[in-house]
């Protein structure tokens, strides 16, 4: 049985980091941990989905700007510049600015499974050992345009990036912009 109102919900577009040109060890990293470092408040109960886009490039698929992103639902956007190629749509090899939308569960006791049957584990999880091209990472939800938010209608939770679920004991946090 699932309750409607226990949806995800879409989150405004989130940037909180910005790639430095001039560093090759630098990127772009909207991850969780950084979006708790710079809003302490954000609550996320659980990401069920990610969009993730390019701010300069909003209604281009990340799959389609030629560079190497990481979009995913466990850790949010991660872009290595030094793993960026010359060429594709800005001519040097470094990351775009990137900002994600997250849909999340809304952070009530009959939204959240039930401690007692989900597994626990005391160490943080894993990022994958190898990075993800843009061209293998795509997820269901439209990529809206301008200062919209994804819509909250119609909760979708498929991506192509396969991770094991969170065993971390924090919990996420949302923010308003």
């Amino acid at each position: 049985c699932h309750l409607p109102d226990c949806d995800c919900i879409w989150t405004d577009w989130i940037d909180v980091s910005y790639p430095d040109g001039s560093d090759r060890d630098g990127g772009d990293y909207e991850t969780f941990e950084n979006i708790l470092k710079y809003n302490s408040s954000w609550v996320c109960a659980k990401a069920e989905n990610i969009s993730c886009r390019a701010e300069k490039f909003p209604t281009t698929s990340i799959a389609d700007l030629g560079q190497k992103v990481e979009c995913n639902v466990n850790v949010g956007l991660i872009c290595n510049n030094k793993d960026q190629q010359i060429g594709g749509i800005i001519p040097m090899p470094v990351c775009l600015n990137y900002e994600i939308s997250i849909c999340c569960t809304p952070n009530r006791p009959e939204c959240l499974p039930n401690p007692s049957t989900t597994s626990t584990s005391a160490s943080t999880p894993s990022s994958p050992t190898s990075s993800v091209s843009s061209t293998t990472v795509s997820t269901t939800a439209p990529v809206p345009t301008g200062g919209e938010t994804p819509s909250s209608t119609t909760p979708t939770t498929a991506t192509t990036i396969t991770m094991p679920p969170s065993t971390t004991s924090s919990t996420p946090h949302t923010t308003t912009t």
